[in-house]
C-alpha cells in the first residue's frame, strides 16, 4: 500500500530518462561478483575515448521513479549499482539514490568525477574516476570532489599506457589518497594488457587494488551483461 511519502503515492516525483535496467553480476569495484541490477541513465558530458557505453549518450525511455524502483525490486537482489553515461547529468537522480537506499538495497554510483558529488546520499557508495590523461578528459577531473568522499567510497583509475600509470601514482603521492580511500586500477580495454598493468603495480609494491572488468572476461562486450 502506497504511504504518503512512498515514490507511487506522490506524483510530482521527476522522472528520468533511462538507457537499460538489468541483472547481472558486478564487475568492477570492491562489490565485483556480486548479482547486482544495473540502472543505466542516459547522457554524458564526457567523450572519453576508450569508452564502452557510448549508447548510452542518447535516446532512452523517460521512466516515472516508481516504475524505475518497481522494475529494480522485481529482481529481487540487495545490490544496486546507478551508472551511465554520466548518471550525475540528471538532477533527479539524486532521489533515484536516496529512494533505493530507502528500500533497502545496497547501492552504489559510478560517477565520472566531473560533476559534483556533495549532494549525493551519505548511504551510497560513490565509485569515482580520476580522468586520465590518456581518456582525453583529464581537464574534467573536479578536484574538490574529493573532500566529499568517505572511506566506503572509491576511486577509479583507468589505464591507457605508462604515461597514465605515473600520471596516477603522482596524483596518489600528492592527495594522499590510499590513506582516504580504497584507490582501484584497471586498464582501458584493448588498449593495455593487464598482465602489464599488474606487474607495475607488484613491482612499485602500490597499495591500490588491480581490477578486471569482470563482464568482459565473462561475456566480452555484450550489452545488458
Amino acid at each position: 500500500m502506497d504511504t504518503p511519502t512512498s515514490p507511487s503515492a506522490n506524483p510530482a516525483l521527476p522522472g528520468l530518462r533511462i538507457t537499460e535496467i538489468f541483472l547481472s553480476l558486478q564487475g568492477e569495484s570492491r562489490s565485483v561478483g556480486w548479482p547486482t541490477v544495473f540502472v543505466r541513465l542516459t547522457g554524458c558530458p564526457l567523450r572519453c575515448d576508450y569508452c564502452d557505453t557510448a549508447y548510452a549518450f542518447t535516446g532512452g525511455e523517460v521512466l516515472p521513479l516508481a516504475d524505475i524502483l518497481k522494475k529494480v525490486q522485481a529482481y529481487g537482489v540487495r545490490h544496486v549499482c546507478v551508472t551511465g553515461g554520466e548518471p550525475l547529468a540528471q538532477p533527479a537522480c539524486l532521489q533515484l539514490l536516496s529512494a533505493l537506499c530507502d528500500a533497502g538495497h545496497e547501492v552504489s554510483l559510478e560517477t565520472s568525477g566531473a560533476l559534483d558529488v556533495s549532494a549525493v546520499d551519505p548511504r551510497v557508495i560513490k565509485v569515482m574516476d580520476l580522468k586520465t590523461p590518456g581518456s582525453g578528459e583529464a581537464a574534467r577531473n573536479r578536484w574538490d570532489n574529493l573532500v566529499h568522499l568517505s572511506s566506503k567510497d572509491q576511486v577509479k583509475f583507468v589505464i591507457c599506457d605508462r604515461a597514465d600509470y605515473d600520471w596516477a601514482c603522482e596524483v596518489l603521492a600528492r592527495d594522499g589518497l590510499t590513506d582516504r580511500v580504497e584507490v582501484l586500477f584497471s586498464v582501458a580495454f584493448g588498449d593495455l594488457a593487464p598482465g602489464t598493468l599488474a606487474d607495475w603495480i607488484v613491482q612499485d609494491r602500490l597499495p591500490v587494488r588491480f581490477q578486471l572488468q569482470l563482464h568482459k572476461v565473462l561475456w566480452d562486450d555484450a550489452r545488458g551483461r
